[in-house]
């Protein structure tokens, strides 16, 4: 890692040369949909993907600086350093390996190659009715158990990808509720489901909790000597699992290497490989490898994670927008906003830089957004007339599915409306009436995929990976570890025992304090 900046983002010359840049007068900036070439040469196809970002406020002067403030942030050889499994996690002493999970089996780690055949084979199993150890009652049904990235991801994936039949078979559970849990156990016989539990420590308090009302569950219907034969793991700790009650033949390995966040690529993905089938899962791999190889070996300056990393940059850091929306034309995409929060958030949400200094300059933008047309009647007319600085990325299909010939002429209105929308953000609009007037000027990139299928979304979950990635090197934190979540779970450790034990809670925080001995009042 010796070739990343070991300087301050802050001190680098094309940091001060980009702060001059944004610090110009307003009209001195051009009009950029006046550029009749801008279209060319700030648009370009990734495999199934147009991504187009010609309309975010930044000129040839502006992008040169950004190019320049990559290199001199030691991005192409931190881009070096992930695929060479170096440790680019610097906290924890650790490689960043989720690339390697998804290159073709022949290509792939020995241990990587067998675990995915593993993987394949079960979901096969599963699609054919049977039970995954050859032996017991039919699966019809798969209950998937995890938290954060280890549910976020397969739940978009199978939500996105899966024909309804296969998506109704499959159902996943994260929150600790009572209420989810009585939803997702609803219409399921015990007998016939199979239960992956997802958890890279075994240790997340979620899923475990989760995981020993579901064997009391099945249980009661099975006997307790067969409550744990429908259960799966999918684990870093196979010895946790086994010490719950799961036995090594269902356990499935996690690389200690592969973050939550970047798990669907593994066996994380056991759902999804159900719901659509091992050769669409093959392609969904096919497609994030596609990038991946892109990342690799395209120089900055055609590099499109790279470059929607650096214009981020240019946004959050130059231009104040400490948001970003994430706007998807298609109801089969409408949790990419909650995959792609927690992916950028988690990595990127950091406020000490990689060498234990404090940073001085913004980071990751607040991620946020929601299924559009909805949000254009909900959040839209804050984007077009707020006060608050954001960017946005707007994401639609060239071409609908085969099967949803029945509502032709939606897609053409979502087509329509994605368009008019990034337009309406960049161009404004003036008018007689001070009511009616949008300022414009608003950053957007759109994201078009040929069509929704597994190689696009794999290509397009990657993109946005390695866009993670190549910002964190600007701002100098580390995309692949997140103490600020342990943190909230060691607070929660004491206060449960408080709730639970009769004990009084040992916080200096008399806020949190009060608030207990309320609670204990109200529960009597």
């Amino acid at each position: 890692m010796s070739a990343w900046s070991a300087s301050p983002p802050e001190a680098l010359p094309a940091w001060r040369r980009l702060a001059a840049l944004a610090a110009r007068p307003r009209q001195a900036r051009p009009r950029q949909l006046a550029e009749g070439d801008r279209f060319a040469r700030m648009s370009a196809r990734l495999g199934p993907l147009l991504v187009d970002y010609s309309k975010q406020t930044a000129d040839v002067e502006v992008m040169d600086a950004l190019e320049a403030f990559g290199r001199q942030s030691g991005l192409p050889a931190a881009i070096a350093d992930l695929f060479a499994g170096a440790e680019v996690n610097t906290t924890e002493g650790r490689a960043a390996s989720h690339t390697e999970l998804r290159k073709p089996l022949a290509a792939a780690a020995p241990e990587v190659a067998a675990t995915r055949r593993r993987l394949l084979a079960i979901a096969e199993a599963v699609r054919q009715g049977t039970h995954p150890d050859g032996d017991g009652a039919p699966i019809n049904a798969v209950l998937h158990v995890g938290m954060g990235g280890s549910h976020l991801g397969p739940e978009l994936a199978v939500e996105a990808l899966a024909p309804l039949p296969a998506a109704r078979r499959v159902r996943f559970l994260a929150t600790i509720d009572a209420a989810a849990v009585r939803r997702a156990v609803d219409g399921l016989r015990p007998a016939t489901t199979l239960v992956v539990l997802a958890s890279k420590s075994f240790k997340t308090q979620e899923t475990l909790a989760n995981a020993e009302l579901l064997k009391r569950w099945m249980a009661d219907a099975l006997g307790a000597p067969a409550a744990l034969r429908n259960f799966m793991a999918v684990t870093g700790d196979v010895a946790a699992a086994r010490a719950f009650g799961v036995a090594e033949r269902q356990c499935l390995e996690l690389p200690e290497t592969v973050g939550g966040r970047y798990s669907l690529w593994s066996a994380v993905g056991l759902p999804v490989a159900v719901a659509i089938g091992g050769p669409a899962f093959e392609e969904m791999l096919a497609g994030a490898h596609q990038v991946d190889e892109h990342f690799a070996a395209a120089p900055l300056a055609a590099n499109l994670p790279a470059i929607l990393a650096l214009l981020e940059v240019w946004n959050a850091n130059f231009l104040g927008a400490g948001s970003h929306a994430v706007l998807p034309y298609d109801h089969r995409l409408r949790l990419l906003p909650a995959h792609l929060q927690q992916l950028a958030m988690e990595s990127n949400g950091k406020s000490v830089r990689r060498d234990g200094e404090p940073a001085a300059t913004h980071t990751a933008p607040l991620v946020w957004g929601g299924e559009e047309t909805g949000g254009q009647h909900a959040f839209h007319q804050w984007l077009h007339q707020g006060t608050r600085a954001f960017s946005a990325d707007f994401i639609v299909c060239a071409r609908r599915r085969e099967d949803e010939d029945m509502a032709a002429a939606h897609h053409d209105w979502l087509l329509a409306n994605c368009l008019a929308q990034s337009q309406a953000l960049r161009a404004g609009r003036t008018a007689a009436s001070a009511h009616k007037r949008a300022p414009g000027r608003h950053p957007s990139t759109t994201i078009v995929l040929d069509e929704l299928t597994p190689r696009a979304f794999g290509a397009l979950l990657a993109l946005y990976e390695h866009k993670v990635f190549a910002a964190s090197v600007g701002w100098q934190v580390n995309a692949f570890d997140q103490w600020g979540v342990e943190f909230g779970k060691t607070l929660a450790n004491a206060i449960h025992e408080s709730l639970t034990a009769e004990r009084p809670a040992r916080l200096e925080d008399a806020s949190t304090r009060g608030l207990l001995a309320e609670i204990k009042r109200s529960r009597g």
